[in-house]
């Protein structure tokens, strides 16, 4: 029989969808801002401020939901735990790593029993945080070149001597790309476990809960 399990607390599942939307927003205006395709129909349209200042509201937003899933990394549940996320630092992980490994490349029937992320997924989305970090970082860089002096310049400025202004937004922008290709692929390995595992995958980032068998643990 299977059993309802709280696996995505409600920290967890804001964040993920302060993230979509943030993602969703910051590529849309991000991109405009680089390549402006809408054209405006009179100089009181302000259609580059616009896209400008969302840009940044959502880029604070992201900010401030990166912060709460870093607290969340230490004081969440297993599930959530920073731990999950390195599964190379143990055996049992490293089984999990292989055992999925094998499971993707057709090399045996059945991916080791999970509650949380799969070893690969956890892997993966480890690598993505640390695409969202290289996104806010480089982001204020460039943000601070406005306000010579102010807080972003005098926390990233030295980025801007480093890499240089059009270093970093090369950088902001293929990390762009990446994310909305990972984005991509995220959303269709979610439905194919939903559908292969019949876990309740999909609806658990909404509702936190996920069906478990317990004998397959």
């Amino acid at each position: 029989m299977l059993e309802i399990r709280y696996v995505w607390e409600w920290p967890v599942r804001i964040t993920h969808w302060v993230n979509v939307i943030s993602i969703a927003v910051l590529s849309f205006t991000g991109y405009y801002i680089g390549h402006p395709f809408i054209t405006a129909p009179e100089h009181a349209a302000y259609v580059m401020g616009w896209n400008r200042f969302l840009h940044f509201v959502f880029a604070y937003a992201f900010s401030v939901s990166m912060l709460v899933r870093l607290v969340w990394f230490f004081a969440g549940n297993q599930h959530a735990s920073w731990k999950a996320f390195v599964p190379w630092a143990s055996a049992r992980g490293w089984r999990h790593i292989i055992g999925t490994f094998s499971w993707y490349t057709f090399l045996q029937r059945k991916a080791p029993y999970v509650v949380g992320h799969n070893a690969l997924a956890a892997m993966a989305y480890s690598f993505v945080f640390v695409l969202f970090g290289v996104q806010i970082v480089s982001g204020f860089a460039l943000y601070g070149q406005f306000a010579p002096g102010g807080l972003w310049d005098s926390v990233f400025g030295s980025l801007l001597v480093t890499f240089g202004a059009q270093g970093l937004r090369l950088t902001h922008h293929l990390v762009m790309w990446l994310l909305i290709g990972f984005a991509i692929h995220h959303v269709y390995s979610a439905w194919l476990m939903d559908v292969k595992e019949k876990n309740g995958t999909l609806s658990s980032i909404f509702g936190g809960y996920k069906f478990i068998d317990p004998k397959e643990l």
